[in-house]
């Protein structure tokens, strides 16, 4: 392993990568590109999102779905349904509900940079993975935009072990998936609640905002002996 990302434990790190608001563009701006596609503005859509979950399950927005306890169209029915229940005049003619993902990711990018620090690790000998709250059916459209496959050694999906960021469970699994002891892993994402739940289940974690600023902080945390870091030092 170069200078470049030496890490301090004689373990065996594993960096976990998130995908929406990390391998992908901002939540926001996908919600912003799904209003130009279709009409709807972010505020209705995730209104009717916070519906549904609410109404069927008790559960926060999109928790269902990613959580695989209904499908795709049957979600989409249910967006469709709340959204013309909250205005009756919104016009869903250009909406593809029961297909959401392929609508949500068609002709998106990835987020600048994060692939290309996701080949540096590997290139490095550093473990390189994604843990993703997300959805069975998106699975084609999310990758298609996050172009991991040659570079993820594991995919942590929220929808197939039935476990969802922030809960410590799933970060729990996906170590074990890894067959590394939870303080060798290092997790990415752009929501602090994710960090925390990570650092939780004895994790280390960096609030992603840039690729610059993640690989500042990575080669940091890498230095760092992993057992000994601070489980909620403000730092990363």
């Amino acid at each position: 392993m170069s200078a470049a990302y030496g890490h301090a434990s004689s373990g065996d790190p594993v960096v976990w990568f998130d995908f929406g608001g990390v391998l992908s563009a901002p939540i926001e701006e996908l919600f912003l590109g799904y209003e130009r596609k279709t009409g709807i503005s972010p505020a209705a859509l995730k209104q009717a999102m916070a519906d549904a979950a609410q109404e069927r399950f008790g559960l926060p927005a999109l928790a269902p779905i990613e959580l695989g306890l209904l499908t795709e169209a049957q979600w989409g029915a249910d967006l469709r349904r709340h959204l013309g229940l909250r205005d009756p005049g919104l016009d869903l003619s250009r909406a593809e509900l029961e297909t959401f993902g392929e609508q949500w990711f068609a002709g998106e990018e990835p987020q600048a940079g994060v692939r290309e620090l996701m080949a540096e690790l590997k290139d490095d000998g550093v473990r390189v993975a994604v843990l993703t709250n997300n959805v069975v059916e998106w699975a084609p459209h999310w990758r298609a935009v996050a172009q991991i496959d040659d570079l993820a050694e594991l995919v942590v999906d929220s929808s197939e072990v039935g476990l969802r960021k922030p809960d410590p469970s799933i970060f729990a699994r996906a170590a074990q998936l890894a067959g590394a002891p939870p303080h060798e892993h290092i997790l990415i994402d752009d929501l602090t609640e994710n960090g925390d739940g990570a650092r939780l289940a004895g994790w280390r974690a960096i609030t992603f905002t840039s690729a610059e600023q993640t690989r500042e902080a990575l080669t940091a945390l890498l230095a760092e002996p992993a057992a000994a870091a601070c489980p909620f030092s403000a730092a990363h």
